[in-house]
């Protein structure tokens, strides 16, 4: 049901920081300004959906995405409702299944840890060392690639 265009365009979810994750969405392309959208999601089929506790919001006060914490994704699925209201029009609702640690969501990385240098006149060069960034679900750490950049000062 609702006018087509209404519902959300581009739901997209990125983890970041271990448990920390945004969800986003751009307003339907026919919805008018005073369209209001609601997000509410589940990690199973059997409970109740919960309402998004702490909205994103664009200039004009439209709820654009919602900000979650202390996620927990490993072998999680994710069910999104997203729903809209407008007095006198009906919009459609958006719905979407994510399996959490698949390709469907992005992962920030925090940088490598404990980054040390220890640089030697006699050797005329330099060992960096770091350990792996903290990661929501990457267990091999063999998954990882990294460069250095190093700057003359």
């Amino acid at each position: 049901a609702g006018m087509n265009g209404t519902a959300i365009e581009n739901f997209v979810c990125v983890i970041f920081n271990v448990s920390f994750m945004n969800c986003t969405w751009h307003v339907g392309r026919t919805a008018s300004g005073d369209t209001q959208y609601f997000l509410y999601w589940k990690t199973s089929k059997k409970e109740d959906f919960t309402g998004c506790q702490n909205y994103i919001k664009d200039n004009h006060g439209r709820h654009t995405g919602c900000r979650f914490q202390n996620v927990t994704i490993e072998n999680k699925k994710a069910y999104f409702l997203v729903n809209g209201s407008r007095s006198g029009q009906n919009i459609q609702s958006y719905t979407k299944t994510i399996i959490l640690i698949s390709h469907y969501i992005v992962e920030k990385l925090t940088p490598p840890l404990n980054v040390t240098v220890n640089c030697t006149e006699a050797s005329h060069g330099c060992e960096i060392r770091w350990q792996p960034p903290r990661t929501s679900h990457v267990k091999r750490h063999g998954c990882f690639k990294y460069e250095i950049v190093i700057e003359n000062k």
